[in-house]
């Protein structure tokens, strides 16, 4: 039997975390869904742009399996969807910091950004605003799928000694758009699985890599993992970009 609905406390996105001039960063926005449900691999399904700076409803009840799910709602009209995921999600082979630190300076989105202002990978954003993780191609991995990777340190200026949920998501997010195709054609995210096992903590130097997993038309297929400094898998993500029309983002 379908459980009823519970109403929880609304969901809203600050403008610091959009993706897209005006709309929400697929992965804060999918990580802050995420909080809603208990702890472990969730999916989230991405159904239109987040709007940025008003309160969605979120809607939580269990499906016909009796399973814990989650909706994000703004004037009746479905934003976002969470589940617990089937399976956990792999980890993207592991990249020395050394060499992710040197890949930066080869990060495609210094020559073209289609997002500028993402809070994940914009570069327009700065040093205690955005995220900043450039990540740059290295060596593909033993399957010869590409990879990307970048550090990130945690600011403080996300608060507490560790990063949230929701930036922790966002962290695992634009690395897979770039170890996809998102310099040959403009991509947006369509659902993210995640699995965050333990939060980054503030001012901390990490690794983030990302991996190509292959394109099927409109639909390109990535994942990512947050590694530790000492290299301890923290999360791990997958994902599923759509290409989407530029006229629908200016």
């Amino acid at each position: 039997m379908i459980g009823v609905a519970d109403t929880l406390s609304p969901l809203t996105i600050p403008p610091r975390f959009r993706g897209p001039t005006s709309s929400g960063n697929g992965g804060w926005t999918a990580g802050a869904l995420a909080a809603y449900l208990a702890p472990g691999p969730v999916r989230v399904m991405l159904r239109t742009p987040p709007p940025l700076d008003v309160p969605l409803d979120v809607e939580v009840a269990d499906d016909e399996r009796g399973v814990e799910t989650a909706r994000a709602l703004h004037d009746d009209l479905l934003v976002a969807e969470a589940a617990p995921a089937d399976a956990d999600v792999a980890p993207v082979a592991a990249v020395d910091a050394a060499i992710a630190r040197a890949a930066e300076a080869a990060y495609a989105g210094k020559r073209f950004h289609p997002f500028p202002s993402c809070f994940a990978c914009g570069t327009d954003r700065g040093e205690g605003d955005g995220l900043r993780i450039f990540p740059g191609r290295v060596a593909d991995d033993d399957e010869g799928r590409a990879r990307v990777a970048a550090t990130w340190t945690p600011h403080p200026s996300l608060g507490g000694d560790a990063a949230s949920l929701p930036v922790t998501w966002a962290a695992l997010d634009c690395a897979g758009g770039w170890a996809g195709d998102l310099e040959q054609r403009l991509m947006v995210l369509g659902s993210m699985t995640a699995h965050v096992r333990d939060l980054p903590r503030t001012g901390e130097e990490h690794v983030v890599v990302g991996g190509a997993r292959g394109t099927r038309g409109r639909r390109t297929f990535t994942a990512a993992t947050l590694y530790s400094a000492s290299g301890r898998v923290l999360g791990t993500a997958e994902h599923i970009w759509i290409a989407v029309s530029a006229e629908d983002f200016t």
